[in-house]
């Protein structure tokens, strides 16, 4: 479990193409010298596994449902990744829990005034909601905008500056990871339950 809040912006520094349509990336982070194999690494949002850890450097493989999932099939040698490592008990949550599974790929529809517009397909478009909160690239954010085919995400400075969705142009590809409350009231929605009410959210536990 992640917070959407980033580490660090690393960089890919090579990308390996393996058999069975996996892909391989070897990536330089500070964060490397404190991994080990096995451990859990959020990259763009997509949690990842480190096969195999070093000094300033470490591998990870993405298979091929998170490859058609994600922005990783464009990725090139430098491109800047964000990073987030696992909530461990103890910590606080200064984002939204983040599970690291990436609902889709989306295209960036404008970038004008620190405001990120991202297209939406139309069958994810009820997973959104004004001031309720996404992930894009794993970065926890609130819903400024919203219309029937995009959304959009006031940026901070800090955010430009600590993040790689400064850097974001028109039609880059996103990391999009809905929030996991409208995920479950989707599900609970999709029986007898015609509308969200005070109670409804009480009865179940999110309030």
């Amino acid at each position: 479990m992640f917070t959407g809040i980033i580490r660090e912006i690393a960089t890919i520094s090579e990308i390996t193409q393996k058999e069975n349509g996996i892909i391989e990336l070897k990536i330089e982070s500070s964060l490397a010298r404190n991994k080990k194999k096995g451990d859990s690494i959020a990259v763009d949002g997509a949690c990842l596994t480190i096969t195999s850890p070093g000094q300033n450097i470490f591998t990870v493989e993405a298979i091929p449902e998170t490859i058609n999932k994600t922005n990783i099939k464009s990725y090139k040698p430098g491109t800047g990744v964000n990073l987030e490592t696992p909530l461990k008990i103890g910590d606080g949550l200064d984002g939204h829990f983040v599970s690291g599974h990436i609902d889709f790929c989306a295209e960036v529809s404008s970038t004008e005034n620190n405001l990120l517009i991202i297209t939406v397909p139309p069958e994810m478009r009820k997973y959104f909601a004004l001031k309720g909160s996404v992930a894009i690239n794993g970065v926890s954010l609130t819903i400024s905008h919203l219309d029937k085919e995009t959304f959009g995400v006031s940026l901070i400075p800090t955010t430009l500056e600590k993040t790689n969705l400064g850097l974001l142009k028109k039609e880059d590809p996103v990391n999009i990871e809905i929030d996991l409350i409208a995920r479950y009231l989707d599900s609970l929605l999709s029986g007898k339950e015609k509308e969200v009410s005070y109670d409804f959210l009480k009865d179940r536990g999110f309030l």
